[in-house]
């Protein structure tokens, strides 16, 4: 996917945010926004995708801010958040189905995207969404190709419950490699994240996409531990709305399954979905 006008208006409108968590003065919120959008006239024609436009545009607010985590706070808030339903529900899941249902609920913890709210009773929000359903439901079609997984996490919060779903690959004989970010970028999962879910025990191999503070994926950053992971991989599970723009303009790639809430209308139109529904997608 290619950045649009809405998608400069949500960029701009969550380095505001951040400005916000930063509790920014109105000087230096201004400095920043006009200093991203700067950055955003630079290089809005560059061929980058829209996650490394979007990587670019936050790092530079981070610097502007002299704050390398500004989400710090809230990847708090939404882990514990998460921890608590995933206590309440555990027990009703049931089927790879319902693991990845659960896991695409999860997603939804995504700070400062326009138009879109984190739940505050998420108990609440997470049973009314399980009752809905998944609007793109393949399930059927991802669960036989797992026996070898790459799995590219996304936000805190969410990660709690690909831990749930993870557990369950495992003892489906599953060999999961688990990809988090190397570096904090908006309130997407760290391997200080991972390990304190225990999911370095949990997964077989735990690495990073690489990069540093960058949003989605990029072939030309990745490790070599997670190269050679998707090269032997039976398929690729990748969470959330980033994984999808940065995977989508990618050929020669294994199978992937893309498990994500469509959150903004570009995104849904690439779908072909109405905004919030929840997609378990397979790309042949």
């Amino acid at each position: 996917m290619k950045i649009t006008e809405t998608c400069i208006d949500c960029l701009l409108s969550r380095v505001k945010f951040e400005c916000s968590l930063c509790h920014a003065n109105p000087s230096l919120t201004e400095a920043t926004i006009t200093g991203c959008r700067r950055v955003m006239n630079e290089i809005r024609s560059a061929p980058l995708s829209h996650p490394q436009i979007a990587s670019l545009i936050h790092r530079r607010a981070y610097e502007l801010l002299g704050n390398p985590d500004p989400f710090a706070e809230l990847k708090r808030q939404g882990n514990r958040q998460a921890i608590e339903v995933c206590e309440e529900v555990r027990n009703d899941l049931l089927t790879f189905r319902d693991y990845v249902l659960a896991s695409i609920i999860g997603n939804t913890f995504d700070y400062g995207v326009k138009g879109h709210v984190v739940e505050e009773n998420f108990s609440v929000f997470f049973k009314r969404e399980f009752a809905r359903g998944l609007t793109v439901d393949q399930t059927d079609k991802i669960a036989p190709l797992c026996s070898r997984v790459v799995y590219l996490s996304d936000n805190c919060g969410e990660i709690v419950f690909d831990r749930l779903l993870v557990e369950y690959l495992k003892g489906q004989g599953s060999y999961v490699t688990l990809a988090v970010k190397e570096a904090p970028i908006l309130n997407d999962a760290t391997l200080q994240d991972a390990r304190d879910l225990r999911l370095d025990i949990i997964a077989d191999q735990l690495t990073t996409t690489g990069g540093g503070a960058e949003i989605g994926i990029s072939r030309e950053i990745i490790p070599d531990n997670l190269q050679q992971a998707i090269s032997r991989c039976t398929i690729i599970i990748a969470k959330g709305m980033a994984n999808f723009e940065s995977l989508s303009e990618m050929d020669n790639l294994p199978p992937v399954a893309y498990l994500l809430a469509a959150k903004c209308k570009p995104v849904a139109d690439e779908l072909g979905v109405p905004m919030g529904s929840m997609i378990a997608m397979l790309r042949s």
